[in-house]
């Protein structure tokens, strides 16, 4: 391999966004296949490109691994003029430890809670899960016209024994037109996938 260059962070344009997320998704395909894991993409979290011989590719990546979430980072050597692409490295760094504890939403020790309780929008996995929202509602349209996510309004929580309950009001975009969505979105507690509950319009 030819001398590595200094790494140059990518902000992942558009342009960019989809040829990361391949990469991603085929590191952790190679990983799976040599280690015989079972680990799933959860998202891009960071990437940096550096000029070798093509380039190298430096993914910081969220997985799901065994139900919990973890940090991976991997790193994709690509020569595209010869349709050449190679895992380098597969290295686990942490856990991901949820952001949302039962003392944020007010649960008693026992582990049962007092209901909806208003969490701050800006809050990491009220912003995971808006996402998530926004990919689920996306693929179930048959629009070919991508939702974008303009703004969450609000969002409420509950946790209980097994599940943290997300309800959010959604603003989206698509082209010109502006919606408004309720959206209701489950997870684990020990840090597990997302899953849309239920979603619907809101004209309020």
């Amino acid at each position: 391999m030819a001398a590595v260059g200094a790494p140059n962070p990518s902000s992942s344009p558009s342009s960019n966004a989809a040829e990361i997320e391949e990469l991603a998704l085929f590191a952790v395909q190679q990983h799976n296949q040599k280690q015989n894991a079972l680990v799933e993409l959860g998202r891009v979290v960071k990437s940096e490109e550096q000029v070798v011989s093509g380039k190298l590719y430096n993914l910081t990546l969220e997985v799901i691994e065994a139900g919990k979430k973890k940090l991976y980072e991997a790193k994709v050597w690509v020569k595209p003029w010869l349709n050449f692409k190679e895992l380098q490295e597969f290295k686990y760094v942490k856990d991901v430890v949820p952001s949302l504890t039962p003392s944020d939403l007010g649960v008693k020790q026992d582990g049962y809670g007092f209901g909806w309780k208003s969490v701050p929008v800006h809050d990491p996995i009220v912003k995971d899960a808006a996402d998530h929202a926004l990919k689920t509602i996306q693929q179930r349209s048959n629009s070919l016209i991508p939702y974008e996510l303009h703004e969450i309004v609000h969002a409420n929580a509950e946790l209980n024994e097994e599940l943290t309950k997300l309800d959010m009001l959604l603003k989206l975009k698509r082209g010109e037109k502006e919606e408004r969505m309720k959206v209701e979105v489950h997870q684990n507690n020990n840090g597990g996938a997302f899953h849309l509950n239920k979603m619907e319009p809101d004209h309020s």
